[in-house]
């Protein structure tokens, strides 16, 4: 019988994603062939509420918190997930690291440059913790996919790459505003901070950084209904298309990043798209199933083919491959990765 090393958890923030990694540890027997499993002992929110639901429902739990400090003060707390609102993100991800707790935290890492240069002075100061993004969809099988045949060098010389993260939810004009489209909750740079580490994350695993940056922002809808029967100015940007140039040893292309959070019909869907000289590939969460690929031989017709992707993983599991992978799997998947 395989004996597990358990990491013990805090959770500071126990909204959404909060209770997203709570499943994901409940499930863990999911996971085949892994030495490692991680136990929620402590958590941590503002909002009692919040803490009361995993007391009522994770059994691990053994101590709630209110404030966070409290938290990284308890000796039985390895590693911390964090997940609050991004202008909170310096100053607790740098208690946490100088606390030399692990960390996963949520994106952005800071609100702004200098925020961020504040966790990253942490971060080297304790090169003994291990810091992370949350960053679940490359774990799709698609995703996956795309990344074995980057590594086999398949696709030639590169033409251009595009990557984005879209969704819709902020399409209805009379949502009520909330702390992402205020500058001092949020950033300035809205949906770029928000949702821009999914986008970059394959391309900067892959050597893919941007030289430069040309930008087009959006800020689609102006003032929202601010729950007290007026309306609230938006201050930050809804919608972003970045056109980048990627420079590396050998050779240089465009990259077109785009990050919206007003995007019709559009539902968290992350894609990426390489078009090579060789070889092309294209994978979108829209079709979560599908994975599309051009082979380029010269002289030889040019056909798109489409395959769907079988149920397989970074970490093996005990679903077979006829069946789907889906969102709280790739979570899943991150977290062995983190672990």
């Amino acid at each position: 019988m395989m004996v597990s090393r358990v990491i013990r958890f805090g959770v500071i923030g126990c909204g959404l994603m909060g209770k997203e990694f709570a499943s994901a540890a409940a499930r863990w027997c999911h996971l085949s062939d892994v030495d490692f499993e991680p136990r929620i002992v402590a958590v941590c929110d503002a909002n009692p509420d919040a803490t009361e639901w995993f007391r009522e429902r994770v059994p691990t739990v053994e101590r709630t918190y209110s404030n966070y400090k409290e938290l990284l003060a308890d000796p039985a707390v390895e590693a911390v997930y964090c997940a609050v609102p991004h202008h909170l993100h310096a100053q607790i991800y740098v208690d946490i690291i100088n606390t030399g707790k692990h960390l996963l935290g949520e994106k952005p890492f800071g609100i702004d440059q200098e925020a961020n240069g504040l966790i990253q002075q942490a971060i080297r100061e304790n090169p003994s913790v291990i810091v992370r993004c949350s960053s679940e969809f490359p774990f799709f099988p698609g995703a996956q996919q795309i990344i074995q045949w980057v590594r086999e060098n398949r696709f030639g010389k590169i033409i251009e790459v595009e990557a984005g993260f879209w969704h819709s939810s902020d399409l209805d004009p009379v949502k009520p505003i909330n702390w992402k489209r205020r500058a001092a909750t949020n950033g300035e740079y809205g949906c770029m901070g928000d949702l821009g580490m999914h986008v970059l994350h394959l391309p900067l695993r892959f050597g893919w950084k941007p030289a430069n940056v040309r930008a087009l922002l959006s800020k689609v809808v102006n003032q929202r209904p601010d729950g007290k029967g007026g309306m609230a100015p938006c201050e930050t940007w809804d919608n972003a298309i970045l056109a980048c140039e990627v420079e590396t040893e050998v050779q240089s292309f465009p990259m077109v990043l785009s990050t919206k959070r007003i995007a019709p019909g559009h539902a968290n869907t992350w894609f990426i798209k390489i078009q090579g000289t060789e070889f092309s590939a294209e994978y979108s969460t829209k079709n979560p199933k599908q994975v599309a690929s051009l082979p380029y031989r010269q002289g030889q017709p040019q056909a798109w083919h489409i395959a769907d992707v079988p149920y397989k993983s970074a970490y093996d599991t005990l679903t077979g491959g006829i069946f789907e992978f889906g969102f709280s799997d790739s979570i899943l998947q991150m977290w062995a990765a983190f672990l």
